[in-house]
């Protein structure tokens, strides 16, 4: 990579962890474009804040495209989320249908822009925000869905651009503390406390895409890492 400063693409970047690891970034000397619809709450030179409704998938390729206009974006982090909950009997179609629209067609839409320029480019990175759910948890199959369907995105993409320089990864975090948990839409599903006594902090997320993001992890790719706090023993 050049030594000019390095650009990622950040959804969610307004809030919990997509708001972490923006901030991450930008103390880590990367330009960041965050794509959010929700009033940017970041402040800083290297940062540009895009008002994008990633439910519309037009308007999140023409983000996308338009991100490349200031030059070579190297990274993509996807972190925009929501979480509706409902057992058998009770499924919402409309709260299915945000979920997947956010959390996998925006990211189809985005990657299908940002990483072949990346392949072009010869380098660079895919990091995505999935969850421990992924795995199975009852009254959370419509979520479970989505975030199963990023693995298997992930683990796809990174078998046809491992040869360029380009991994593609999923952090999966158990229950996080983020303003989703305060939800209406999901208070009656209370969060899973991990073994180790407290929720996983968003500073830690932001961490592992950090390391994620940099050269010293040239040789991870495919890979689904849990940040469990022993949940996964």
């Amino acid at each position: 990579m050049s030594s000019e400063r390095r650009h990622a693409v950040v959804t969610g970047s307004s809030s919990g962890i997509g708001l972490a690891i923006a901030q991450r970034l930008l103390d880590d000397g990367w330009q960041v474009t965050g794509f959010d619809l929700a009033p940017a709450t970041l402040a800083h030179a290297a940062f540009t804040a895009v008002a994008v409704d990633l439910r519309d998938g037009a308007a999140t390729a023409q983000a996308s495209r338009a991100a490349l206009d200031g030059g070579a974006v190297d990274a993509l982090v996807h972190a925009a989320g929501v979480l509706r909950v409902g057992p058998l009997g009770a499924l919402d179609a409309d709260a299915g249908r945000l979920m997947w629209q956010l959390h996998v067609d925006a990211l189809t839409r985005i990657a299908d822009v940002l990483v072949p320029r990346m392949q072009q480019a010869g380098h660079g990175r895919v990091v995505v925000v999935g969850s421990r759910v992924a795995r199975g948890m009852a009254g959370r199959s419509q979520y479970a869905a989505t975030k199963a369907a990023l693995v298997a995105l992930a683990r796809s993409w990174a078998a046809e651009v491992v040869a360029s320089g380009v991994t593609v990864n999923v952090v999966s975090p158990a229950a996080t503390a983020t303003a989703m948990l305060d939800d209406p839409a999901r208070q009656s599903a209370a969060p899973r406390v991990p073994p180790l006594g407290r929720l996983i902090q968003p500073q830690e997320i932001a961490a592992l895409v950090a390391y994620l993001l940099s050269p010293d992890a040239a040789a991870i790719t495919g890979q689904e890492i849990q940040i469990c706090g022993g949940a996964s023993l």
